[in-house]
């Protein structure tokens, strides 16, 4: 017989030896522990690949997986269209798009308030693994799990790449505006989740051309994509959120840490 444990083969024929080799493999593996900070409670909205308070513009044709709200504005200003998004579409009233619209005020309004709860979250964990890193301008770099602080904007000027675990954990305070440019990608590697990647910024939010983003955007402001980008993860914005013929897709719902 043959038993494997790592890289190491172990033959031999006695069954006792076998058992306690058996033993030994099962003493030596190690259960990799999450690493970064607890992840941030989306709450409510935490079912929605894009929630906006003021109102969604879209340049056709997008492409949206996941739900959409708009609260408390007027469902009129939410302008994406039934057959671009595969998810539901809520409003406060009986505007928006038809037939698909689903009027459901008190569903939006806690979705809007966890939405709000969630931001001050992120904003509000202290003790950050790295402060100022790039002097705010992170293109090129890879990054492991951990709380970032940005006490300026940050930029993505070229591709950035997140390296850990499917349970590790990144938050990224940001006290200015976001830009991601044009043609560039935020990449997962080592079975990172976009649902565990929570991006706080105070400012503005833009994802350039044909680029791709990863993760929640918590937005205080605007988060405006432009043309033909696309996003694995969740737009929350406090303010609008404009589309250009972008695919947005959800990700999971985190899972709480125990």
């Amino acid at each position: 017989m043959n038993l494997k444990c790592g890289s190491v083969s172990l033959t031999k024929r006695v069954g006792v030896f076998l058992l306690g080799a058996a033993a030994l493999c099962l003493t030596t593996v190690h259960i990799a522990a999450a690493q970064g900070p607890a992840p941030v409670d989306l709450g409510s909205a935490g079912t929605f690949a894009i929630l906006s308070k003021t109102g969604i513009t879209d340049v056709p044709t997008s492409a949206i997986v996941g739900d959409v709200g708009t609260s408390p504005i007027t469902g009129a200003a939410l302008l994406l269209k039934c057959k671009e998004v595969s998810g539901t579409i809520y409003t406060v009233d009986a505007a928006g798009p038809l037939p698909c619209r689903v009027p459901n005020a008190s569903l939006l309004d806690s979705a809007v308030l966890d939405m709000g709860l969630a931001y001050a979250d992120a904003a509000g964990r202290v003790g950050p693994d790295f402060t100022e890193l790039g002097a705010g301008q992170i293109g090129g770099l890879t990054l492991a799990p951990g709380l970032y602080k940005w006490g300026t904007g940050l930029l993505i000027s070229t591709d950035v790449t997140l390296s850990g675990g499917p349970n590790d954990v990144w938050i990224f305070q940001v006290a200015g505006t976001l830009n991601q440019a044009s043609a560039t990608r935020v990449t997962l590697a080592g079975g990172a989740l976009a649902k565990n990647i929570f991006w706080q910024v105070a400012g503005a939010v833009t994802i350039g051309t044909t680029a791709h983003f990863e993760g929640v955007v918590l937005a205080k402001t605007l988060i405006a994509v432009n043309t033909g980008a696309s996003v694995n993860g969740r737009l929350l914005a406090q303010t609008a959120v404009t589309l250009q013929k972008n695919a947005i897709t959800q990700p999971r719902a985190p899972r709480a840490r125990k």
